[in-house]
C-alpha cells in the first residue's frame, strides 16, 4: 500500500484575460514575488523566450506567471489588454506594470512586488528590480497597470497528495543523515514541539539540531511529514557534512545571486554532489525525490 500524506495547497482562484474568466491554482504574494526573483540576473534578448540564453520583458512575465499556472500573452501590449485596469496607488504585489519606452505605446512590462519596486527584464542589465517612480526613467514612461490575478497572504486550505513512496520528508531525510554521519540518537526529548518522544524521528531530529543542521521552521517546528525542496536540502547537506567551496562559483538559472541558497547550491555542485537537472537549472524548489536524497549521501559518503 502506498505511504501518502495530505498536504495543504492553496484553493483555485479566478483570474482575468481578455479572454474571460480561467480557473488557476492559488498562489500568494511570497509565490508571485519569490517565483520572479529566481531569476535576477537572467540575461536579456529581444525577442527571446530562453531564460538561459535570454528573455524579452513580456516573455520573461509570460515564465513568472506560468510557473504559478497562469496564462499571459507573448507580448507586452498583447498582456496590456488583459486583466482590470489598477490605477498606480492601488497597486499591489503581482500586478503588472506597463511602460512606454519607444516613443509610441504600451512597449515595457514588469511585476510590481511592492514598496514601489518593480521587476523586469531590461535591455541594460537583464532582470532587475527597479523603481516604478524612478525619475530619472521609468517615472515619466509609466502607462498603467493591469491586475490579471489574486493573490494572497495565506490562501484557503484544500487536500492534495503527496506519495511517499516516490518523494522523500524531512523525517526521512534526518534518519539517513543521522544514520550516515553515526550521530547518537537515544535522546528522543526533542525540542521541536511537533515532534514527540515516541515519533521514529525524535533521536535523529534532535540530534541533527544539536550540530545546527535542522533549526526548525518559524514556529520552531520540525515537520517531519512534510517533503523537502532541492533549495532546503542544499543548505542541509552543506551543514551536515560541513562541505567548503572547491574551485569555481558554480551558478544556476533559477537560483541567481541574490537567491538564499545560492552559496549552498553553488558548493554542492562543485563538490559534484550535483550537476543540477539540465538547461542550467537545478530546480531549486523541486520537492527531493528518495532517488535523489539517495544518490546525494552516496556521493557525499563515498
Amino acid at each position: 500500500m502506498k505511504k501518502k500524506i495530505l498536504l495543504p495547497i492553496f484553493a483555485s482562484f479566478m483570474f482575468f484575460t481578455g479572454m474571460g474568466i480561467h480557473d488557476a491554482q492559488a498562489a500568494t504574494y511570497t509565490d508571485i514575488t519569490n517565483t520572479a526573483k529566481a531569476y535576477i540576473g537572467a540575461p536579456y534578448k529581444y525577442g527571446g523566450t530562453d531564460i538561459k540564453t535570454g528573455v524579452d520583458c513580456s516573455a520573461y512575465t509570460q515564465l513568472v506567471f506560468s510557473k504559478l499556472g497562469i496564462s499571459l500573452e507573448r507580448t507586452s501590449n498583447a498582456q496590456y489588454q488583459q486583466g482590470t485596469s489598477i490605477a498606480k496607488d492601488n497597486l499591489k504585489t503581482g500586478d503588472l506594470v506597463f511602460f512606454n519606452t519607444s516613443g509610441s505605446g504600451v512597449s515595457h512590462v514588469g511585476i510590481y512586488i511592492g514598496d514601489s519596486n518593480f521587476i523586469s527584464a531590461t535591455t541594460s542589465s537583464g532582470v532587475k528590480i527597479d523603481k516604478i517612480n524612478d525619475p530619472y526613467y521609468w517615472g515619466s514612461r509609466y502607462v498603467g497597470a493591469k491586475r490579471v490575478a489574486s493573490f494572497s497572504d495565506y490562501g484557503e486550505v484544500k487536500d492534495a497528495e503527496i506519495d511517499f513512496t516516490i518523494y522523500s520528508s524531512r523525517g526521512e531525510v534526518a534518519l539517513k543523515l543521522a544514520k550516515k554521519l553515526q550521530l547518537d540518537t537515544s535522546h528522543t526529548n526533542s525540542s521541536f514541539p511537533d515532534v514527540k518522544p515516541g515519533s521514529k524521528y525524535a533521536g535523529a531530529a534532535e540530534a541533527l539540531k544539536k550540530i545546527g543542521v535542522f533549526t526548525g521552521d518559524e514556529n520552531g517546528k520540525f515537520n517531519p511529514g512534510s517533503p523537502i525542496t532541492r533549495g532546503q536540502l542544499s543548505k542541509v547537506l552543506v551543514e551536515a557534512f560541513n562541505l567548503k567551496q572547491q574551485g569555481a562559483t558554480e551558478n544556476f538559472v533559477d537560483v541567481p545571486g541574490s537567491h538564499w541558497a545560492n552559496s549552498y547550491v553553488s558548493i554542492l555542485a562543485s563538490n559534484k554532489i550535483t550537476v543540477g537537472k539540465g538547461d542550467n537549472l537545478f530546480g531549486v524548489n523541486d520537492n527531493v525525490t528518495i532517488e535523489h536524497l539517495d544518490a546525494f549521501i552516496q556521493r557525499l559518503t563515498q
